[in-house]
């Protein structure tokens, strides 16, 4: 934590006086409680990376398929293609987990006096249940992905402090015989510098909450650098980039990241006049 307030602090003086909106979500780890929008749709194709020495997994690609059913909720869907490298450099590729769920952002305020909007967002708080359910494929069985089901129960905020937009996250992976509960904590500081360019710095820890088998636990804790560029006038596709790696010791067996990666394409639309 007192790494990124380091940063944040040297960022500080090259943040101009635009109005900010941070979004979590794709290509970051953490996410927030903003949704998509009344019927709108917010499709996003990411090549995901998380390498270490001992292990490695891909998504190539992963789809995540959002829909806004009212202005405050949202249903995802979302598959990736998953691609998983062990100790031995044996890579072996097959669908992934499947990741349905649902967001509702139950509270926000707004600045007094003005009519409600995301450009008058001050604070916010939602929850986004998902659960991983494993595919009638082997990729479980071959070690390409975690067995599960798995069920994730996150608290998420966002808010607004001066030029600064936050979102933050606590949420708890409820693990299986097979698969240790987790912690997943996030943070995501940045700012839109214009309608078609937004820049955040994420901190993220992800930690075993218990051991199976007597297994030592794993933890993912990353510093990372991304966000999205729109590729046309109308802020309708965006591009998504992410770079980071782990700000702990890697080793073959600890699951930290040597690093990670996103690449990807986000679409946007919907009826107009209906946001």
């Amino acid at each position: 934590m007192r790494r990124l307030l380091y940063i944040l602090l040297l960022v500080l003086p090259f943040v101009g006086a635009v109005p900010v909106r941070a979004q979590g979500g794709p290509p970051f780890i953490t996410d927030d409680p903003g949704t998509p929008g009344n019927h709108h749709w917010e499709i996003n194709f990411g090549w995901v990376a998380n390498h270490n020495p001992g292990q490695s997994y891909y998504e190539i690609p992963d789809v995540d398929l959002n829909y806004g059913w009212g202005n405050r909720i949202q249903l995802k869907y979302e598959l990736p293609l998953a691609a998983a490298t062990n100790a031995n450099n044996s890579t072996g590729v097959d669908l992934g987990e499947s990741f349905p769920g649902i967001k509702w952002r139950f509270y926000e305020h707004h600045r007094s006096g003005e009519p409600p909007t995301d450009r008058n967002l001050l604070f916010s708080l939602g929850t986004y249940p998902q659960v991983s359910i494993n595919n009638p494929t082997r990729a479980a069985q071959r070690g390409i992905v975690a067995p599960g089901p798995t069920y994730y129960l996150p608290l998420e905020f966002a808010a607004r402090v001066g030029w600064l937009a936050l979102n933050g996250e606590v949420g708890r992976w409820i693990g299986n015989r097979n698969q240790p509960s987790q912690w997943g904590r996030g943070l995501i500081a940045g700012h839109e510098f214009s309608d078609r360019l937004e820049l955040y710095t994420e901190l993220y820890d992800l930690q075993d909450a218990n051991r199976i088998s007597g297994n030592p636990k794993q933890r993912s804790f990353t510093l990372d650098f991304g966000g999205r560029q729109s590729l046309d006038r109308a802020n309708h596709v965006r591009l998504l980039f992410l770079g980071g790696r782990s700000i702990q010791t890697v080793t073959r067996t600890n699951g930290q990241p040597s690093w990670i990666a996103y690449i990807g394409i986000q679409v946007l639309f919907g009826p107009k006049g209906d946001h």
